[in-house]
């Protein structure tokens, strides 16, 4: 689903290790990446035979109506369905938008930028929904809420990882349900009546001071 597919990439992006994009994928490009080679006549033909042997050990692909329909990498016809088709940037706002603004997440704010040794723990919240916290060493910790179920209600909430640093409260950072990618907004997720977290959908939660502790 769409919420759904949003809440992996944020957990992709945001998550330890470098993460790996396919090309175009950052736009949901709708161009697939053919196997495509230039070669003389002589070798092309040898390319295309072993091509096709390669892939039989795919169930799949190895049945004869599927081997013909298998694209002929020096055909340059197979190079251009590859080529991706730079202007869905623009009519894939949303999607494009989403990794811009996740990247640049994980670039500009150093808790997910240093990936420090013993700087993450996680734990279950719910059979279809997890919590991450992102430790600083300090007062300046992330939360990313990944919900991939139902709307989610807690209340208790039991979890240590959910308690907000000393004379703070949790706020929310960023959210995958915001309009500028095709959501619904996003209502308060801590309150007096615990945590709500919304359908398929991630969220990071950064601390605010209280406003008794500046005071």
């Amino acid at each position: 689903s769409p919420g759904r597919y949003k809440a992996m990439t944020a957990l992709m992006l945001l998550g330890p290790g470098t993460p790996m994009l396919f090309q175009g994928q950052e736009f949901g490009a709708s161009a697939p990446f053919l196997y495509f080679a230039d070669h003389k006549p002589e070798l092309a033909r040898l390319v295309r035979r072993c091509r096709a042997e390669f892939l039989r050990q795919f169930p799949a692909l190895a049945a004869p109506e599927m081997q013909k329909q298998l694209p002929d990498p020096a055909d340059p016809a197979t190079f251009e369905h590859s080529k991706l088709d730079l202007s869905e940037r623009e009519r894939h706002a949303e999607t494009y938008a989403l990794h811009r603004d996740l990247l640049a997440l994980r670039r500009e704010e150093a808790v997910f930028a240093s990936q420090r040794p013993g700087g993450l723990d996680g734990a279950v919240l719910a059979e279809e929904a997890f919590v991450l916290r992102y430790f600083d060493g300090g007062q300046d910790d992330r939360l990313l809420l990944v919900n991939l179920g139902r709307e989610l209600s807690i209340d208790p909430a039991p979890e240590p990882l959910l308690a907000p640093p000393v004379d703070a409260h949790w706020e929310v950072r960023w959210s995958s349900e915001d309009p500028r990618y095709g959501g619904f907004g996003t209502a308060p997720v801590e309150g007096d009546e615990g945590w709500r977290l919304p359908a398929e959908s991630a969220i990071v939660m950064r601390p605010a001071r209280d406003t008794q502790a500046d005071g």
